[in-house]
């Protein structure tokens, strides 16, 4: 189209050109004369649309080149720019695992550690903390003694010769026979329809939530017993009110009435806060 447009150009310019070739040459014009004439325009009008041409392609290679040059400049940068994030990525990455081999794995093992700790120690079981006595150590003594020289062994002879028998009348003390557990007992359950029930549900930390009635004239103590009934220590584990949240305040001779359990509740297993 831009070439069409300047071949145009130069036609009309080449008009008045051609009628001032014609007023110079009237008296003296012939056929020859203007088919001449009209050669030199078309010559001039192909040589001058070559020109066009050669330097319009010139023009649009240039431009081609110069947005290749900027769609290379922007690949590069966009190539550059998914290296840094995936080293950052590997930076964050790396740091991360880190932490969590340094900070959280120590934290959390000692933690579990605590744990096992207060969990033996609340069952009785502590025996199970130690690390034991290796076997075979009784044998390892009986060769030390074996090992001792003669002199050594009549020596300590005559210092047990004189040493004092101790007096026969001393009698062992009984050994202590082991305490049997206590069995927790709940009060039977009443019924929908009888009076003065309520029906409190306890959540626990797992999520489970477990529901019984009572009557409001029962001893606060029956919600403990329940809590340790299903597995939650009242040495590590509380009661606590939902809305608002609150720790629930329990005496021996207090009744569910007594502590504000009139109607239906919910209450909260909770691990007790630990004072060092």
């Amino acid at each position: 189209m831009a070439s069409r447009g300047v071949a145009g150009v130069f036609v009309l310019s080449a008009i008045p050109i051609l009628c001032l070739e014609l007023r110079r040459g009237v008296p003296d014009l012939g056929i020859r004369d203007l088919v001449l004439l009209c050669g030199r325009i078309f010559l001039l009008l192909a040589l001058l649309t070559l020109i066009i041409s050669v330097t319009t392609s010139w023009l649009n290679s240039f431009r081609r080149s110069q947005v290749c040059l900027k769609d290379e400049e922007e690949e590069e940068n966009e190539k550059r720019q998914k290296l840094v994030r995936k080293q950052q990525q590997k930076t964050q990455g790396e740091k991360a695992s880190q932490y969590l081999e340094n900070v959280l794995k120590p934290h959390q093992e000692m933690k579990l550690k605590k744990l096992e700790e207060r969990f033996y120690q609340m069952t009785g079981e502590t025996w199970k903390l130690s690390s034991g006595q290796r076997l075979g150590s009784g044998e390892d003594l009986v060769l030390e003694n074996g090992s001792q020289t003669p002199m050594e062994t009549s020596n300590r002879e005559a210092a047990k010769r004189r040493k004092l028998p101790q007096s026969v009348t001393n009698v062992t003390p009984p050994a202590e026979q082991p305490q049997q557990k206590k069995v927790l007992d709940l009060p039977e359950e009443p019924p929908e329809t009888a009076e003065e029930v309520v029906t409190i549900a306890l959540r626990c930390p797992s999520g489970r939530v477990l529901r019984r009635r009572f009557l409001k004239s029962c001893n606060s103590q029956v919600l403990l017993n329940w809590m340790m009934k299903i597995g939650y220590h009242t040495s590590i584990y509380g009661l606590s009110t939902s809305f608002p949240r609150r720790p629930l305040d329990m005496e021996q001779s207090w009744t569910l009435e007594d502590i504000g359990i009139t109607v239906d509740t919910v209450l909260n297993v909770e691990e007790k806060e630990q004072h060092n």
